[in-house]
């Protein structure tokens, strides 16, 4: 009977399952969409159980098509961030407030003044931004003690999800690293940084941490029910969505890194320690591979800037390669159309952190073009990822993920704009398959994640870059950097015209 391994990715406006043969063959996938719904404060939530709901139709859906084969391990990953909180009897108390959640944009201006995001970078690793569990606990503690008392639990995504599975309230190393972990010396949750922040009240509700690929435990009977799959089947513990796809991309050793494009984007480069990291406005995230971290730039200029300008062009029903085809009509640099790509509600947090950034188009004429306009903004998200990679001093090869770079022309501005190549796995669902890796060690299918891994592997493709075209990105990105430091000091004022706009719409 042929073996199959399952990876669940719980992303921030989808959730999917992935079948994998033991050689990396992909056998299915099912993915379900899951709302977010914005408020007009900056607020960005989500139903927890509409998502496990879509997760469990994933997984069913995922398990007929594989109906004659052993499924030797479920694999798990998802958005991180936000506060994900459960009463004791593991229903949500609220909503889901996500990691894109931004209203508690004063909230983190107050931590920067007054030192407390200092104490969390110290700590953590972890640069202070709206979406971060300790900034949001303090902000829904404040507007809804009630409902932050029945609390029991904070559960990120991909924990809520195997809770839903197993019954078992855990994280990983990964996901504690956005709480109160200590990274310096990852033996657990900092008290002392709880005191500091004035948050030892809801310290009580941070679970206990297992290493991401520690063993699994059997699939419950509900969720066998729910699921189609046999109750016992191993469920593994997993990480975060931004390091498990280092797993499925053979990113594993100090010095490797890896770029992803999706709702979020994320440039990361693992390190021996906290103490090599490269810039104070990353981002670091224990492993639990003793020392070592994932020290990364998230930026929150992904693939909805994309979605948007497709939108807002009229351009719905056209596919994206025609898309593609009409911004190549335009040449490097967009005619001098320079997009900055800051449209997420809570502003940015990388290369630099600004809860108030605002997207906008400048160097615009009467000669612009419908052309100019849609390639400026795949330049845009694509110069966001070049300065963190210059951050990071990240030298070597880029090799890339998520459903942003399947876009060949994401992947040659990348190419054209650093001067390096552009690597890019062949098989899609980098990060299922790197639940997947986790899952096969976990239930203990392989000794070590070296080894899942290389037997999950994919072919991979590759984007040179063009020396032409690098000259004339390298004058355009010094103007797009030129942009946005002249616009960055209205950023305040316009978020707060558009504030104004959004309470008279509610009159």
């Amino acid at each position: 009977m042929q073996e199959v391994v399952i990876g669940v990715d719980g992303g921030t406006t989808a959730v999917k399952a992935v079948a994998f043969d033991l050689h990396g063959k992909i056998l299915a996938t099912h993915h379900e969409a899951v709302p977010v719904q914005y408020g007009d404060n900056g607020e960005a939530e989500q139903d927890m159980n509409q998502i496990w709901e879509a997760v469990a139709t994933c997984l069913r859906e995922v398990a007929s098509e594989v109906r004659d084969s052993k499924i030797v391990g479920i694999g798990l990953t998802g958005q991180g961030d936000g506060a994900w909180l459960i009463d004791e009897a593991g229903e949500p108390v609220r909503p889901a407030a996500n990691w894109l959640d931004g209203r508690a944009a004063e909230r983190v201006k107050q931590w920067d003044e007054d030192g407390r995001a200092a104490k969390v970078l110290e700590v953590t690793g972890t640069t202070t931004f709206g979406g971060l569990f300790p900034v949001l606990i303090e902000e829904l503690a404040a507007t809804q003690p009630d409902v932050v008392a029945r609390a029991t639990t904070h559960l990120n995504c991909k924990d809520w999800i195997r809770f839903k599975l197993t019954g078992e309230r855990l994280t990983d190393y990964t996901e504690a690293s956005r709480s109160f972990l200590d990274v310096r010396t990852t033996d657990g949750f900092s008290a002392e940084l709880a005191k500091d922040l004035g948050l030892e009240e809801y310290a009580r509700l941070l679970p206990e941490i297992h290493r991401a690929d520690g063993k699994a435990v059997p699939l419950s009977e509900e969720a066998a029910r729910e699921t189609g799959i046999p109750a016992g089947t191993p469920v593994g513990v997993g990480m975060i969505d931004v390091a498990v796809t280092g797993m499925g991309l053979g990113a594993l050793e100090n010095g490797d890194s890896w770029l992803i494009l999706g709702t979020t984007a994320f440039v990361g480069t693992l390190l021996p320690s906290v103490s090599e990291r490269r810039s104070d406005l990353s981002m670091v995230l224990a492993t639990g591979n003793g020392k070592q971290v994932l020290e990364f730039m998230a930026p929150m200029t992904g693939t909805p800037n994309l979605d948007w300008i497709r939108k807002v062009l009229g351009l719905e029903e056209n596919s994206w390669t025609e898309l593609e085809k009409l911004a190549r009509m335009s040449k490097p640099g967009a005619s001098g159309v320079v997009y900055l790509p800051y449209a997420s509600p809570g502003g940015e947090r990388a290369p630099f952190l600004d809860t108030n950034a605002s997207a906008s188009w400048a160097g615009m004429s009467l000669t612009s073009s419908t052309e100019d306009i849609l390639r400026s903004v795949y330049e845009g998200v694509a110069f966001s990822l070049v300065e963190c990679i210059n951050t990071l001093q990240i030298h070597s090869d880029l090799v890339v993920s998520g459903g942003g770079f399947r876009s060949n022309l994401i992947c040659e501005i990348l190419a054209d704009a650093t001067g390096q190549t552009v690597v890019r796995q062949d098989a899609p669902e980098a990060g299922a398959r790197g639940a997947a890796v986790l899952a096969l060690v976990s239930a203990g299918r392989f000794d070590t994640v070296e080894e899942a891994s290389e037997a999950l592997r994919t072919s991979l493709e590759t984007f040179e870059p063009d020396p032409a075209k690098y000259e004339a990105y390298k004058k355009s990105h010094e103007v797009f950097v030129k942009t946005r430091q002249a616009l960055q000091p209205v950023w305040p004022e316009m978020r707060e015209l558009r504030r104004n706009n959004g309470e008279r719409s509610e009159a």
